[in-house]
């Protein structure tokens, strides 16, 4: 039998969640819903979704404490799908840690485009996670990817989910130049496709945290005009 993904949507409106399951369900998926935050977290837990649709007005909470509520323990792909188009709705959630923004109305092609980008996302990430160490150390810098959890040098270093989903993906290929393009595809998949200068701030940010002198580092270096590399030795 041939698996099917599973979908869960967390939306108010009756009308949108309706339209979502019957798209999704037509094209080989399953799909659970849900129109409050509470049953979005409990069913979350509950059912271990493939990727998770988000709506970000919820009468009972707002959608931003779902996804941090939800990225405290899991790392299953959030597809925030919202009326809000500002770009500081879709930069806090996405620091937060969501995997992607689609702005409302949206098109059923590209929901289902973001959709089997996130399920890539999430197999590629997979088998690169299960083919990890529990840890990443290296000159004081330690990763405790179960944890998700940074020190150096034995002070523990707070990182947004965002932030340590970035040295995580450089610590898994350490020694390695990882292209900006690269970098931003795994991260922010389509919605970030081009944002380069979200990418420059997240890791001027990244590196203020982890470096003693951020002029000078010894862990995140740059390759000028093209990416970044992580030390491995």
């Amino acid at each position: 039998m041939t698996y099917k993904p599973l979908i869960l949507s967390i939306e108010d409106d009756k009308t949108i969640r309706n339209f979502i399951k019957i798209s999704l369900e037509s094209q080989g998926y399953k799909c659970i819903e849900t129109d409050t935050a509470r049953n979005g977290v409990l069913m979350a837990y509950s059912h271990n979704p493939d990727v998770i649709l988000l709506d970000l007005g919820l009468p009972d909470m707002d959608g931003l404490e779902i996804i941090a509520t939800l990225r405290e323990t899991m790392k299953t792909p959030i597809i925030v799908v919202s009326a809000r188009g500002h770009d500081q709705d879709k930069i806090e959630a996405l620091d937060l840690g969501a995997d992607d923004y689609l702005t409302k109305p949206f098109s059923v092609p590209e929901l289902l485009a973001r959709i089997r980008v996130a399920l890539r996302h999430k197999k590629s990430y997979q088998e690169l996670v299960e083919s990890q160490p529990e840890k990443f150390e290296i000159q004081g810098l330690v990763i405790d990817y179960d944890k998700h959890r940074v020190t150096v040098d034995g002070e523990e270093v707070h990182l947004t989910p965002i932030e340590f989903k970035l040295i995580e993906l450089l610590s898994y290929h350490a020694g390695k130049v990882l292209t900006h393009r690269f970098i931003i595809n795994e991260i922010w998949g389509s919605y970030g496709e081009s944002d380069t200068q979200s990418l420059r701030v997240f890791m001027a940010s990244v590196r203020r945290k982890i470096e003693k002198d951020s002029a000078q580092p010894r862990y995140l270096l740059t390759e000028v005009g093209v990416g970044y590399r992580l030390v491995d030795e």
